[in-house]
């Protein structure tokens, strides 16, 4: 998916993600969507709900993360390997659930930190799933990049998740565009 908005301040964030590719089974999808500042849930909604937004990996239990990640599916992860790839992420945001002080939702995008950003990790726990913090969190991460000046915005996504990511501006293949990954997968000669 594919993000494209129209503003020019080039901002560099303190954290600097360089990801690994992603399994091959995600799709690439893009969108043309304006900048907005009316998130569909405020800032002190979230906190009269009892959640947090955080910005940096400072208080982000990495097992507890990783729990996270395998709930939605996701392999799981060395998390040494996680906080290297947290250490190196240009934008970062997840919800911290005040009751019990564990991340319920997460997101990160990596990039050139001028046109290029992709985002990856788009997880909430299936317990607070419908309360709207996928929604959150994508939209202030958007925001951010936007902010930064970056508008051609990507991300992967597993197929049967394509519907929640379209209400927020994401399309794809948009005009013919098509995503390559690249496989480690050996392959088949032709005879």
């Amino acid at each position: 998916m594919l993000l494209h908005g129209s503003i020019s301040i080039p901002l560099r964030s303190p954290l600097h993600l360089k990801s690994p590719p992603t399994q091959p089974r995600h799709i690439a999808v893009s969108s043309h969507s304006p900048l907005t500042t009316a998130y569909s849930i405020s800032d002190e909604e979230l906190e009269s709900r009892g959640f947090s937004l955080r910005r940096t990996i400072t208080d982000l239990n990495l097992d507890q993360l990783n729990t996270v990640f395998v709930s939605v599916g996701f392999p799981r992860r060395d998390t040494d390997k996680i906080r290297i790839a947290l250490e190196n992420t240009d934008t970062m945001l997840w919800v911290e659930y005040e009751k019990s002080k564990k991340p319920v939702a997460f997101a990160r995008a990596t990039g050139d930190g001028v046109f290029n950003a992709i985002i990856w990790d788009v997880v909430v726990d299936p317990s607070f799933q419908g309360f709207g913090l996928g929604k959150a969190v994508m939209e202030r991460l958007v925001e951010e990049l936007l902010q930064k000046g970056i508008t051609n915005i990507a991300l992967y996504s597993e197929p049967r998740v394509l519907g929640f990511y379209r209400p927020l501006g994401f399309v794809a293949d948009p005009d013919g565009i098509r995503g390559m990954v690249y496989s480690t997968r050996k392959q088949k000669k032709k005879k």
